[in-house]
């Protein structure tokens, strides 16, 4: 592995391999900066960001090697993100995302019977009715914002069943979730302030939800399972908000921005296009490309417990480690040289890291998988080709990695 020279570094004011740069997302420039680091510096240490001095850990091995040591990297000791936590301005909401063994898997055992192959099967007709109901209304030839009118909201109605909330407000659930899962916010004391006065309303939201379900028989929705179950009855409040963010931003921000990303890049690789309408049975295996290429979080954060060695790199008790799942999805080792493109046939589209490794991988996998395959083939079923017609408004943010509109237009094929 090349050594990174640190002459360039230290004569500009900022590290141009600081990947934890905003713009480079909202610009869609970050493609350049992490085909460096993955060729020259895989385990990279920058020492001036935002967010502090960090690794930036770029390509696929030494992501999988930090994911499958829970122990030497937590996702406790520093939370999951860049961003840390200030004990003067935030108050702790734990996540079992952001929880280590033991407490990680009893909570995370909750709520994995909501995600199983039979509950999939149970909801499949549901979501397709509603796939259906949301593309049938969609103005032919006429500009609209892919994002707003499909991508959120088939997905909060998707969270808005998981949790049987009111559906007539499920709109709240996109809200809370744009505020939790922007990292960009800890820069500004006066927006912190503002999210911590909306997770607390969020917080009381479901509070009275988890009223009004306590000494009533199991239902199969999220916080039914919690209430019963005895790892997560006897959460305090702040970690009950703690692990309703978790589902909600999860079940939000990565289908909604993956369903977009579907839009967005099936434009720009008509040829993929083609070859997908051509063969609809090419759909399952382009729905883990389409989420390979999108990658709907750039990236998660462990925190080592111990000294070690990375890749020829002294990592340091307490240092922060970013696993850029982003660029490890484009790592032409494992995807091949046209990694960057969109593949619908991709080999190996399955091994993408955007859902993780080891024992934090997302544990609504298969239900982000199951909402982007339906609506691909309903789609088809339509002959319904989307035309993006005008530039995307992009996320301004390092962790998620999104839309905030798409305008475009339908025709069909």
């Amino acid at each position: 592995m090349a050594t990174l020279t640190r002459d360039v570094v230290e004569t500009t004011a900022s590290d141009p391999l600081d990947v934890s740069r905003a713009e480079l997302y909202r610009d869609d420039t970050w493609r350049t900066p992490f085909a460096r680091l993955r060729a020259e510096a895989p385990v990279y240490r920058c020492e001036d960001s935002a967010f502090g001095p960090y690794w930036s850990v770029s390509t696929y091995k030494p992501i999988v090697e930090v994911e499958s040591l829970p122990e030497l990297y937590s996702s406790e000791a520093g939370g999951i993100t860049l961003a840390d936590f200030d004990p003067g301005n935030d108050v702790k909401m734990p996540m079992f995302i952001a929880r280590d063994r033991p407490v990680h898997t009893a909570q995370r055992r909750t709520v994995s019977p909501a995600f199983t192959p039979s509950e999939m099967q149970r909801m499949t007709a549901d979501i397709r009715h509603r796939t259906a109901e949301v593309l049938d209304t969609l103005p032919w030839g006429e500009r609209f914002d892919w994002v707003d009118t499909v991508s959120i909201e088939l997905t909060t109605g998707m969270l808005a069943l998981l949790f049987d909330f009111p559906w007539e407000e499920r709109r709240k659930l996109t809200f809370w979730s744009d505020w939790a899962g922007d990292i960009e916010i800890v820069k500004d004391e006066g927006l912190r302030q503002q999210r911590l006065q909306h997770m607390f309303e969020c917080g009381a939201y479901f509070q009275n939800l988890w009223n009004q379900k306590v000494g009533k028989p199991q239902t199969p929705d999220l916080i039914s399972m919690m209430i019963h179950s005895d790892a997560m009855n006897q959460m305090d409040h702040y970690e009950f908000i703690g692990n309703l963010i978790l589902l909600i931003v999860g079940g939000n921000d990565t289908t909604r921005n993956t369903m977009s990303g579907l839009a967005y890049g099936l434009d720009l690789y008509p040829d993929q296009r083609a070859k997908l309408e051509a063969d609809p049975s090419l759909i399952p295996n382009a729905v883990s490309e389409i989420i390979r290429w999108q990658t709907p979080l750039a990236h998660m954060r462990r925190t080592a417990t111990q000294d070690t060695e990375l890749m020829g790199q002294q990592i340091r008790a307490g240092d922060k480690l970013a696993l850029w799942y982003i660029s490890g999805n484009r790592d032409e080792s494992v995807f091949g040289e046209d990694a960057d493109k969109l593949v619908v046939d991709r080999p190996n589209a399955r091994r993408h890291l955007a859902f993780g490794h080891g024992i934090h991988r997302c544990v609504g996998a298969r239900l982000a998988e199951l909402q982007v395959g339906i609506l691909l083939e309903e789609m088809a079923a339509r002959r319904m080709r989307v035309n993006v017609v005008g530039a995307p408004e992009r996320v301004n943010a390092c962790f998620v990695h999104g839309y905030r509109k798409l305008p475009v237009e339908l025709s069909r094929y």
